[in-house]
């Protein structure tokens, strides 16, 4: 296991918008600081539900990462690379699906879901199905152990770690495993090796998971043991077997406060949406023509901020001073609505034009991108083949 190690993908299913920068995009720069991070285009995904029309991914993959990069995801502090590149997803996705129940696929709240939601699309096939599956083997094999989601995703994650708990029950148990365990525990040295002992008792008769906390983390620091011996006791600890694959957790992230123009969350489907590389005439003209407090008629009826979608913008982009001159103004018909929507065409103009500029930069030079992908996709590669290795020794496939 890797202690500090985050996963995340996104779609490549159109341009990217504010509302990916507000919602993603600035956590992956924050996480990028902090942790070991891994940043995919997850292509395959988005075959789930447009395998009907797969022409538009390639381009719609290189305008995203070139978005990534100009929003400041940075390749010298992130691995960014495409996962249909990195082929041991497939095989890790195929080998996980002999021994996924077919109920378990089921129930994932999102499959029905979406289902209801996109009614014009075929949805009856494995692909959406075994999406989720696809999604755990993306984590597993990185050994991942923090996925940012909302609390709307953490059942996938959920389901993530219910499979790499199933496949460790399964595979784990190597010949010899407790013998092999009792010998890594001397390992870790007398002082270390009774901790050890001591919390995995409190942890497996009395459920103390403060002792499976404390376990875990003098397993990471344990730098007598190797990798498979800090598995076999993550795994023994625990009351598997062999921990082949880890057990990742979801790093909650907040709600998106980006607004769409109409006061909805801002989402394609929608078409409330202001893109990353969108031009500063169109920006002010799209939130110009913003819907405001429908009690203002006119320009001398007063109005109410909290009726309206404008409002809501300028909480992601104004300061005190200004949201006390809008609600004064607005409340007293002091401003018009087109005073009042002038500061966020400013806030949103300033923020995007840096990013468009190193958009252009990167758009101009095409084989600087590609070299950003093919070395992260040779960095995500030996970390998937090493799992892989064992993935396979563990169900016998072996061959040597």
């Amino acid at each position: 296991m890797h202690p500090d190690r985050v996963l995340s993908g996104m779609r490549p299913t159109g341009s990217l918008h504010l509302g990916h920068y507000h919602g993603v995009l600035k956590n992956w720069i924050a996480l990028q600081r902090q942790y070991e991070c891994l940043f995919f285009v997850a292509d395959w995904h988005a075959l789930t539900t447009h395998y009907d029309n797969p022409l538009g991914i390639e381009a719609a993959t290189w305008q995203m990462v070139i978005d990534w990069l100009a929003a400041g995801v940075d390749p010298d502090k992130a691995t960014l690379f495409i996962q249909s590149r990195v082929m041991e997803h497939a095989e890790l996705h195929l080998l996980l699906s002999m021994m996924t129940p077919l109920g378990w696929l089921e129930r994932v709240p999102t499959y029905k879901d979406q289902q209801e939601k996109l009614t014009d699309k075929d949805l009856s096939t494995y692909g959406f199905l075994g999406y989720p599956l696809l999604q755990a083997a993306d984590i597993l094999i990185y050994r991942a152990n923090r996925v940012p989601v909302g609390e709307d995703q953490v059942p996938h994650i959920e389901f993530a770690r219910e499979i790499a708990r199933r496949f460790n029950n399964l595979y784990g148990k190597e010949p010899g495993y407790e013998d092999k365990a009792r010998a890594a525990i001397k390992k870790l040295g007398g002082k270390a090796g009774k901790q050890y002992e001591a919390m995995r008792t409190a942890y497996q008769q009395a459920g103390d998971s403060e002792a499976l906390a404390a376990a875990r983390a003098l397993l990471a620091e344990a730098g007598s043991l190797g990798q498979a011996d800090r598995e076999r006791l993550m795994g023994f600890l625990e009351g598997t077997g062999k921990q082949i694959l880890t057990e990742p957790g979801a790093l909650l992230t907040a709600a998106s406060k980006m607004p769409g123009l109409d006061g909805q969350k801002m989402s394609k489907s929608y078409n409330n949406t202001i893109a990353l590389g969108e031009d500063p005439e169109a920006v002010g003209k799209k939130v110009r023509t913003m819907p405001t407090d429908p009690a203002r008629v006119r320009r001398t009826d007063p109005g109410n901020p909290d009726n309206c979608p404008v409002w809501q913008l300028h909480q992601v982009y104004s300061g005190d001073e200004v949201k006390t001159w809008v609600r004064q103004g607005c409340t007293t018909a002091g401003i018009g609505c087109l005073e009042c929507k002038q500061p966020v065409i400013d806030a949103m103009q300033a923020e995007l034009a840096p990013m468009q500029e190193r958009a252009r930069a990167y758009a101009a030079d095409p084989a600087r991108v590609r070299r950003v992908i093919e070395q992260g996709c040779d960095k995500a590669r030996e970390l998937a083949r090493q799992t892989m290795a064992e993935v396979r020794e563990s169900m016998g496939l072996h061959y040597s």
